[in-house]
């Protein structure tokens, strides 16, 4: 903690029974101590020196102070630990465990990069280089459970979905969106889901215009997406999930063309609710029946005029019922070229989709993800990128949580129980000690994890 001038203590008088003082006098302590966990998963991600290679540095080597890595590492480090603002450096410039992770010695390394620095790194990336930086991202996620699966992997599923970033400023490229009732950006995120594993891995971000529409940019991305997977995982049998505002005719074809499964939602018409009359019927007869929403499942041939060949299209006619409110028609139709009973590529196939709606809100919550404030469009993608990077630090950190209380522990869970430990630091000649609370009350279980992520137990 910097000098100040200012005595660090406050005095409660009457709030037990002694006089109560407390002194902020810890110099060589942090309340982050645990988030060693995360350059351990680090290390086994590679993540971070990976990023730091994508980056030109083109500033004078006689004025640098702060390498790229070291940037990188200060902003990924920092949104994990719940420090998403580049002014956050300016409290934490003498943090000994921040200092710690990026490799200074944390009691008499230099401080931390300031504001100002922080800024100036992230406004002069340029396109060529967060488009390295998405590479690195999507490849070192592919790579890294290649490596984890050894083959093993039998069918592989990707999910893309957009949410909104709402924005309050100047920002580039910010507009008005009428479907969310406030200006904001759209970014895309698309997930990976290896088997029947429950996790879903980020493996694309990005920043799009507020004013962008669903479908814009899905097709580029899934050329690249899907010929990575394809090279990393060959012969495996690959899925597309994907919300009904994706569908367009080139994105049907080129899906067809690359021979992956695929389940993708479609906006009702005409032609199709004639198709579903009988089966709304049907749902409207058992909704009255039983008083309670009512679905009926079936299946037509359909192909839109600038479709090239016709497709099959799942049809879930459903009646909502609600108490004290007259019954309505809502029928959904999806794309498939699965060959299963319409009831269980609905129910267990498209529906799955929804649960990438909780790794959204972990990105959003936990990581800030949409804390894209630069007036700058390029600066606010790589702001995107840093909180995607610490996700995936999140995400390891799971992986190897598997047998503990932290294996399907959100963002938030395993920041307050993992990394938000008060510790002093001690450091000699041979070594560096972290002292955490002997009260801990999740001792065990963060053994197992450190011991899971490379350490060894003492």
């Amino acid at each position: 903690m910097r000098d100040s001038t200012t005595r660090q203590s406050v005095l409660f008088p009457d709030l037990v029974r002694k006089p109560l003082v407390v002194e902020f006098d810890q110099r060589h302590s942090s309340s982050d101590g645990g988030a060693i966990v995360l350059k351990a998963a680090d290390r086994r991600l590679g993540l971070i020196d990976a990023l730091a290679d994508g980056l030109d540095d083109r500033r004078e080597p006689c004025k640098v102070r702060h390498e790229l890595r070291e940037l990188i590492a200060q902003r990924v480090y920092g949104i994990a630990c719940g420090y998403p603002d580049a002014n956050d450096s300016a409290r934490l410039a003498d943090d000994p465990i921040l200092k710690l992770l990026l490799d200074r010695d944390p009691i008499a390394g230099d401080p931390l990069a300031s504001q100002p620095t922080l800024s100036r790194f992230e406004n002069r990336v340029g396109r060529c280089e967060l488009y390295r930086l998405g590479e690195v991202e999507c490849d070192t996620v592919i790579e890294r459970h290649r490596r984890r699966l050894r083959g093993k992997v039998r069918h592989l599923t990707v999910d893309l979905d957009i949410t909104d970033d709402a924005t309050h400023g100047a920002q580039q490229l910010a507009f008005f969106n009428g479907h969310y009732d406030h200006a904001c950006y759209l970014p895309m995120l698309a997930f990976l889901t290896f088997n029947h594993e429950p996790e879903q891995y980020l493996c694309a971000a990005i920043l799009r215009a507020g004013n962008a529409p669903t479908q814009l940019g899905t097709l580029a991305l899934l050329k690249r997406l899907l010929l990575r997977l394809q090279e990393a995982f060959p012969g495996v049998r690959i899925l597309v999930r994907l919300d009904g505002g994706f569908e367009c005719p080139e994105l049907l074809e080129f899906l067809d063309e690359v021979c992956v499964d695929y389940v993708v939602g479609m906006a009702k018409n005409a032609v199709l609710e004639r198709h579903a009359a009988l089966a709304m019927i049907e749902a409207r007869l058992l909704a009255d029946e039983r008083g309670e929403t009512a679905h009926v499942y079936t299946e037509c041939r359909y192909a839109a005029r600038s479709w090239d060949r016709e497709r099959r299209v799942i049809i879930k006619a459903e009646v909502v019922h609600h108490p004290g409110r007259e019954p309505k028609d809502n029928p959904r139709f999806v794309i498939t070229n699965l060959r299963r009973a319409p009831r269980r590529v609905y129910e267990r196939v498209y529906c799955a989709r929804g649960e990438i709606e909780n790794r959204i809100k972990e990105l959003l919550l936990g990581l800030q993800i949409d804390r894209t404030s630069c007036s700058r469009f390029l600066a606010n993608q790589l702001r995107v990128l840093l909180a995607a990077a610490a996700y995936l630090l999140f995400q390891e950190v799971r992986l190897k949580a598997a047998r503990t209380r932290w294996a399907r522990a959100q963002v938030w869970t395993l920041r307050e129980q993992l990394l938000k430990l008060g510790a002093q630091v001690v450091v000699s000649v041979r070594r560096i000690v972290l002292h955490l609370p002997a009260s801990y009350p999740f001792l065990d279980s963060w053994r197992r994890l450190a011991c899971a992520l490379g350490a060894r137990a003492g």
